[in-house]
């Protein structure tokens, strides 16, 4: 049989087979061509202009856009930028924040409602209603509860004796509070990626675990978490990239104040491009932040490798 096997297999291919394997590659290129020029014209050229205007000057003459080539002097100036030092540290710290805080919530969320027997349908139209509400919305309804002066915070602090705190307008508070409307917001994500997960578990594993009479406890540390890594490690690139992008809720909430407290790289990108008209220093700062997000996305894509292969 085997003999049969390898005799099959080094026998040379008729003509006719190369002609339709040919035609098949061909067909194929043809059907993925349009595709591939939608991502070259929608992603890889603007990546490309991007790049190119980073080493650039842009100025406008009698209506006319004059570009004047610099060299590495944006990239060099980054390094003097204080804005863009706090717009790197301040996204960093309220990516990592927002997420953690996240994928908590969102896990803890997940699990008690694979517990629930009854209502089981209700109880996840509440828990995703935060992310079907738009933007602006979640700006007005955080900025009224944060108020200083007639907030639903400080009027529910003050029932237990708490002073009222500006919230949004202290230095030492105003990140913090974007985190928590960014975890109130997007918690629901990462919420239905995580039931998505739990609900997809082998379940004779944990019925093997319960006749060896493990407890709830050592079940969900042995047993859930170790299934759940692939699907932690993925909702976590996915949010931490999100989470770098974060503009609307510090633009509506604080504006990237008080001082540079919640000054986010967003923030930064967008007062360099439409307030101040620094289009290729600004154009030098989104790659660099570019290359950052790429990177931290390369180092949790073969996080998900090594743990896919070792589960």
């Amino acid at each position: 049989m085997a003999a049969a096997q390898a005799q099959i297999q080094s026998s040379p291919r008729r003509p006719t087979q190369v002609f339709e394997d040919r035609g098949q590659r061909l067909w194929r290129w043809l059907t993925f061509s349009p595709a591939l020029a939608m991502m070259l014209a929608l992603s890889v050229l603007p990546i490309a202009n991007l790049f190119l205007t980073s080493f650039q000057n842009i100025t406008w003459a009698d209506g006319q856009q004059v570009r004047t080539w610099v060299g590495l002097t944006h990239y060099q100036a980054l390094f003097s930028d204080s804005l863009f030092g706090a717009g790197i540290s301040n996204t960093l710290i309220f990516a990592f924040g927002a997420v953690a805080g996240q994928m908590v919530l969102g896990f803890a969320m997940a699990l008690l409602c694979t517990k629930i027997v009854r209502g089981r349908v209700l109880y996840r139209a509440i828990f995703i209603l935060p992310i079907l509400i738009p933007g602006i919305v979640i700006g007005a309804i955080w900025k009224l509860m944060l108020n200083f002066d007639f907030g639903l915070v400080n009027k529910a602090l003050g029932l237990v004796g708490i002073l009222p705190h500006d919230w949004l307008g202290s230095p030492e508070t105003a990140l913090f509070s974007v985190i928590v409307v960014d975890i109130w917001h997007w918690t629901p994500f990462c919420f239905l990626l995580f039931l998505a997960g739990l609900e997809s578990l082998p379940q004779d594993v944990f019925e093997a675990a319960r006749m060896d009479g493990a407890g709830a406890w050592q079940e969900l540390i042995y047993v859930t978490l170790p299934l759940m890594i692939p699907t932690i490690v993925v909702t976590f690139a996915f949010r931490l990239v999100l989470a770098f992008k974060v503009f609307d809720e510090v633009y509506l909430l604080t504006s990237g104040g008080p001082g540079t407290s919640t000054e986010v790289i967003s923030f930064t990108l967008y007062q360099r491009f439409f307030t101040e008209d620094k289009a290729g220093y600004g154009s030098a700062m989104s790659v660099t932040v570019i290359f950052l997000v790429s990177l931290l996305l390369v180092v949790a894509l073969s996080a998900r490798r090594r743990t896919g292969a070792t589960s």
